[in-house]
């Protein structure tokens, strides 16, 4: 009750974020759906590879409603909220909850239109509109498809209890530490108050340390390119096949195997170069700007840094796709175009909620610098920067790594 309460009232832009999750969770749970309804129809193994490229759809859901869930103000510690009994370990609880609550609607509205679209529910406009499609001469075996459903609300509730986890456990004071308090609560008082306005409001006086995921992640880049050239000139017989939902044809294994490779790496190296940007832009005598600017890319390395490793692989992966189907196949089907834009529908949403997430973290540092006289421009200007040298980076590594991966499909 609590959870709902806190829901309804949030922020405008905090609901509009709350309704994206459940929007991407209305999607995946409808692929999921299509996917029982062609098991129905096509009993046996292409039922199960359908199923397996839900993966990535679940996945970026999940992900999404993470991103959402870090940034939802109202499971943010504040003080005083552990005296009425909201501690760390309420509020991640409160943010689980949220989570499942948005995208258990999402779930429900993916059945109500799977339903309608069969024509189990009428009353509607386009009652039946693909009730061939859809299995409609069957009966709908109602546990699987609430098992199916259930999967994103389950996923996402956990991941975000996970990653909102207390860091370090609770632990009673001692007595004597009470007892110490208590006779100098007036000095702690003031010492804590100094300090905590000390860090809130000057900007950090060193550079958090460098991440370590670089090395793994060109690792895992280049190997994944070498797997997926590997994999499409290696023999001349049939190769196994990877069914497209939505399409008569196939892809092969290996190939799918280095995309997937290479989506890893490209996410493990974001943050390793999110923070090389920020090194960059300090070097050789740096100004104001380009100070500020590079300590900020360097302290939120690891938060923007893997959504925008995420949105590479995404958009290096739809330059190949593009490729791909350029050439004599069948054209992609209508549940692979959805999926597709789930994936990158998310992704895009996932690295705007981070960037909102790392505005938020330094807005005292914000703030400290205009009392302290700082001009407007100089903050605009350090944000132009910081989006310049990510562009600058990411673009033709995209760039690259998509000519690369599309090398071995070009027709």
């Amino acid at each position: 009750m609590l959870a709902l309460r806190l829901a309804r009232g949030a922020h405008p832009l905090v609901q509009l974020r709350r309704l994206l999750v459940a929007a991407a969770s209305a999607g995946t749970g409808f692929l999921l759906l299509c996917t029982l309804a062609y098991a129905m129809e096509h009993p046996g193994a292409g039922a199960a590879l359908r199923l397996a490229w839900c993966v990535a759809p679940i996945a970026a859901t999940v992900y999404f409603a993470v991103a959402v869930a870090r940034t939802d103000p109202g499971t943010r510690p504040r003080s005083g909220l552990s005296a009425v009994g909201l501690g760390p370990v309420r509020l991640m609880l409160l943010a689980a909850i949220s989570t499942a609550v948005a995208c258990t609607l999402g779930s429900m509205l993916a059945l109500l239109f799977f339903l309608h679209l069969r024509g189990d529910v009428s009353g509607l406009p386009f009652d039946g509109a693909a009730a061939d499609l859809l299995a409609a001469r069957r009966p709908l075996p109602v546990a699987a498809a609430l098992t199916l459903l259930a999967l994103v609300p389950l996923a996402a509730s956990a991941a975000s209890a996970f990653v909102l986890r207390p860091m370090q456990p609770l632990r009673p004071r001692s007595a004597k530490a009470t007892r110490a308090d208590a006779d100098n609560g007036s000095g702690s008082g003031t010492e804590t108050g100094s300090g905590a306005g000390s860090a809130g409001g000057s900007e950090p006086g060193a550079p958090a340390p460098p991440p370590s995921g670089l090395p793994w992640g060109v690792a895992l880049l280049a190997a994944g390119l070498a797997v997926e050239t590997y994999a499409s000139r290696s023999g001349s017989g049939p190769r196994t096949g990877f069914p497209m939902p939505g399409s008569a044809d196939g892809s092969p294994v290996g190939m799918l195997a280095g995309w997937a490779l290479t989506a890893l790496g490209l996410v493990l190296a974001g943050p390793g170069l999110t923070y090389l940007c920020g090194r960059v832009l300090q070097a050789v005598r740096p100004g104001a700007v380009r100070l500020l600017a590079g300590r900020v890319l360097q302290e939120e390395a690891r938060r923007i840094g893997r959504p925008l490793g995420v949105l590479c692989a995404v958009a290096s992966g739809a330059y190949a796709s593009i490729v791909l189907y350029a050439g004599p196949r069948p054209e992609a089907g209508p549940l692979t175009t959805l999926g597709a834009l789930l994936v990158a529908g998310c992704a895009v949403l996932t690295l705007a909620t981070a960037s909102v997430e790392a505005r938020q973290s330094r807005s005292d540092t914000t703030s400290a610098l205009l009392r302290l006289g700082a001009p407007a421009t100089m903050l605009r200007g350090s944000a132009a920067l910081r989006a310049g040298a990510l562009v600058a980076v990411f673009g033709p590594l995209t760039w690259l790594v998509a000519q690369l991966a599309a090398v071995p499909l070009a027709p």
